[in-house]
């Protein structure tokens, strides 16, 4: 059978990527290659290669900050039922279809866009909610630009699909970003929007049954048939971009694969030139600190070299602004080893189980990533103990967390999330020295929670080992100081292992150990099998208590 020219390059496409993926690097061959119809890329140290990207160092502030907020908000927090509705409100049969019948109509004559319509923010404070993360001890923050629904919170010059022109006619993005630097936190965005191409095809689809069958949804519809209707002179296409044959990708877990052998529809040139020029739009205006892709290393890749160009640009203006330093900070997914030294991994709802050699992020929520009414109503939120806890395990690996906390579509916050907030605050209020500006120490902790279930794709290890207890305690160190972080209350007293004389860890003796955030004077002693310490009468933050360790000089 001969090959046409585009399976061709498909093929050799995927044969070139598979090799290079086992080197660690880029394949330097796309199957859409970006064309002359491209926002300037900014020139500099870097060049839009792995190799090239390998000259990244993570910036101290990044390292130093530890614990970040993110509101992944959209129009998609518009019905208040949860994760990925701009989806599966056109798939029949499932909950968000029904739900959508029930609340604003049939697919083929209410669509997505017209959920967009509806969406107001009309009750975004985003100062106060600032005041809020940063009291919590959040050093940077992190908006939703875009999500896979294609839909541009911001100004957006290629996108007319944005909440300045539609729902909430506001710049969100830039609304977050005054309010973030006005409190002295660095900002970031959060970019989805690489794979609305295969994400949003089954807006193409029609009911299988019922009294409309076959009627096709509002998927391809285009600009021509917006005459007279609230949506007249824009093109349905530039947000659903569905004017191709849908893939035959049937398992949604790889809706992240782009290699055409697992079934999914390739975008073409126009496509991922746009997703370009969208994303170095919104870095030229808003210059984040920080940049999120929700993709497979960079958007778009191995199918073009739209992520590589983003990575280079991001980096060469960032260093234009920062007199010649690189201040700014790139987050991807599934990361090869040697791609690990070209940015910041992220891992998705889920955590190393070592300390890293490189910085890395966990990003997780305290409920589902697009706000659920049902999660409120049924109380099922994170607790601010599991936060804490969660964070003393990563900054003991390395690692930073960035925490989403879901708003809801009038831009408010609800009073359970209120009470996790407030109990994160309360908690940084003692505790924030043996957080921020700390590094991992020789080993990063002991107990039974110690060791983490196997990563699954871009993370979800997250509650799959065992709980964590009071034996549990991970340790941070700033200086002469090392910080012992115990992952609750003991009624016991407690034996910690790796700082007895036989673990040879300790350099120095201990001079003292303090309870920090209590006066209470704390009984301890070290012997070769461990350091034992004795259970305070009173537990000054129950979240888990905090033990400065300090050495002899």
């Amino acid at each position: 059978m001969r090959l046409n020219r585009r399976q061709a390059l498909q093929a050799l496409s995927a044969g070139a990527f598979a090799l290079q993926a086992r080197r660690g690097f880029a394949a330097e061959k796309f199957i859409s290659p970006l064309g002359s119809k491209i926002e300037p890329m900014a020139k500099g140290k870097f060049e839009p290669t792995w190799e090239s990207l390998q000259q990244y160092q993570t910036p101290d502030w990044y390292r130093d900050a530890k614990f970040g907020i993110w509101a992944h908000w959209g129009p998609q927090c518009q019905p208040e039922n949860g994760d990925w509705y701009a989806r599966k409100m056109y798939m029949e049969g499932e909950a968000d279809y029904k739900f959508h019948l029930d609340h604003y109509g049939h697919p083929s004559k209410v669509g997505f866009k017209d959920v967009i319509h509806q969406w107001k923010a009309e009750n975004w404070n985003p100062e106060h909610l600032i005041d809020l993360y940063k009291k919590a001890g959040a050093q940077y923050f992190v908006a939703l630009a875009n999500h896979h629904d294609n839909f541009d919170n911001f100004n957006s010059k290629h996108q007319p699909w944005n909440s300045v022109k539609l729902g909430p006619q506001k710049d969100l993005i830039g609304g977050w970003s005054r309010a973030a630097r006005a409190q002295g936190l660095k900002f970031g965005v959060s970019v989805h929007a690489s794979h609305a191409w295969m994400w949003y095809e089954p807006s193409q689809g029609a009911d299988k049954s019922g009294p409309l069958a076959g009627v096709p949804y509002d998927g391809k519809l285009t600009k021509a048939q917006g005459k007279g209707q609230w949506w007249d002179g824009l093109d349905p296409q530039d947000l659903y971009a569905q004017a191709h044959t849908p893939g035959k990708l049937t398992d949604t877990s790889k809706l992240w694969d782009w290699p055409a052998d697992t079934g999914a529809s390739i975008p073409d040139v126009a496509y991922c030139e746009r997703f370009y020029n969208r994303t170095a739009d919104l870095i030229n205006q808003y210059h984040p600190d920080l940049v999120y892709y929700d993709d497979d290393a960079v958007p778009l890749y191995p199918v073009s070299d739209a992520g590589l160009k983003l990575a280079a640009h991001l980096y060469n203006s960032n260093m234009k602004l920062h007199g010649g330093k690189l201040e700014a900070v790139m987050n991807g997914k599934g990361l090869k080893d040697l791609q690990r030294k070209a940015m910041v991994w992220d891992i998705e709802r889920g955590q190393a189980s070592e300390i890293e050699p490189f910085p890395w992020q966990t990003d997780t929520c305290i409920g589902n990533w697009h706000y659920d009414r049902r999660v409120f109503e049924q109380h099922k939120y994170k607790t601010a103990a599991t936060v804490i806890r969660t964070l003393a395990d990563i900054v003991a690996k390395n690692g930073n967390l960035l925490l989403s906390i879901p708003v809801r579509g009038d831009g408010t916050l609800d009073s359970d999330e209120l009470t996790v907030v407030e109990g994160i605050t309360h908690w940084m209020g003692i505790n924030r020295e043996c957080i921020f500006g700390t590094r991992p120490w020789k080993v990063f902790g002991e107990g039974p929670a110690s060791q983490m279930a196997p990563l699954r794709a871009q993370g979800f290890n997250e509650g799959k080992g065992k709980p964590v207890t009071a034996e549990d305690v991970r340790f941070t160190t700033r200086g002469d100081v090392l910080y012992m972080i115990q992952l609750g209350v003991p009624t016991q007293e407690l034996r910690v292992r790796s700082l007895g004389n036989a673990a040879r860890q300790l350099n120095r003796p201990i001079a003292a150990i303090a309870l920090v955030g209590s006066t209470e004077k704390i009984e301890w002693k070290i012997t070769d099998e461990a350091l034992t310490l004795a259970a305070p009468h009173a537990a000054p933050s129950p979240e888990a208590l905090v033990y400065k360790i300090t050495l002899k000089s």
